[in-house]
């Protein structure tokens, strides 16, 4: 059974970092893409980066460009996801999702079909 589990959110002051973590289950990361996604309190789901299943390239939306790094640990079944100079508006709850079917990747939600419960980021003073 594909699964992911996301951990590592938690309360932080503003220009702090925070390291997210996403345990993959009943698949190899090299097999199927792998994505990070936000939602903040009323609004919608965005993407923020991803990394393709065999050749392991990230992408990253505009606005995760510099402060967010993505990398993936295949042999421990982990990718995770660097957040710096962490902002108010990185508030969010972050999810990792699977993309089973694609060999690259992308931040469109429609390509992703299995998905964690999500880890709270709070960005506060």
């Amino acid at each position: 059974q594909v699964q992911v589990v996301e951990s590592g959110g938690g309360l932080v002051q503003p220009g702090g970092s925070l390291r997210l973590s996403c345990v993959a289950s009943g698949f190899a990361l090299d097999a199927y893409s792998i994505g990070w996604f936000r939602q903040a309190p009323g609004k919608e789901r965005e993407g923020v980066s991803c990394i393709s299943s065999k050749e392991g390239r990230t992408y990253y939306a505009d606005f995760a460009k510099g402060r967010f790094t993505m990398s993936r640990d295949i042999a421990k079944s982990t990718v995770t996801l660097q957040i710096d100079s962490l902002k108010p508006e990185d508030t969010a709850v972050y999810y990792c999702a699977v993309d089973p079917w694609s060999d690259y990747c992308s931040v469109a939600r429609t390509w992703y079909e299995h998905w964690g419960q999500g880890t709270q980021v709070t960005v506060s003073s």
